[in-house]
């Protein structure tokens, strides 16, 4: 079976040439991540690489092991600046896996014993309530 080709009209790539706006939290020559619209949690970031990548499936090596490093530091500072007891780190391949955005990205999520995930189609959070948990993120990333 083919790999369909990368469409770049996804919301991400879109996102990536700053068509349509979004919160971002940290941007280096490799990454942006951003806080989810569609938040499962208080802090779901997604880490989404610059490089045009349907999946991890197809990704270059390079991309990958450039992703990782960075969703392990943002991980962290998400876990530290909400006081998470834990983090869930996502990533979906092709519909069966639960992709619905066709270019890679990593879900992260700070975690609490006994508190359940929304649903990520639960709606979405208007950017001045993702601003403040942003900004404390962003502090966690630099005091780091």
């Amino acid at each position: 079976m083919t790999t369909p080709a990368y469409d770049d009209a996804n919301i991400f790539a879109k996102i990536l040439r700053g068509e349509i706006p979004a919160v971002k939290l940290f941007e280096d020559d490799a990454v942006l991540a951003i806080m989810d619209v569609m938040p499962q949690t208080e802090g779901h970031v997604l880490v989404i690489p610059k490089a045009a990548s349907r999946n991890v499936l197809d990704a270059d090596p390079a991309v990958l092991a450039a992703l990782a490093p960075r969703v392990q530091k943002i991980a962290r500072a998400v876990k530290t600046a909400l006081g998470a007891e834990g983090i869930t780190i996502m990533q979906f391949n092709e519909p069966a896996g639960g992709q619905t955005v066709f270019h890679l990205h990593v879900h992260i999520l700070p975690r609490f014993a006994g508190v359940e995930l929304n649903r990520h189609a639960g709606g979405m959070a208007k950017p001045e309530t993702l601003i403040p948990v942003r900004d404390r993120i962003a502090a966690a990333l630099a005091a780091a």
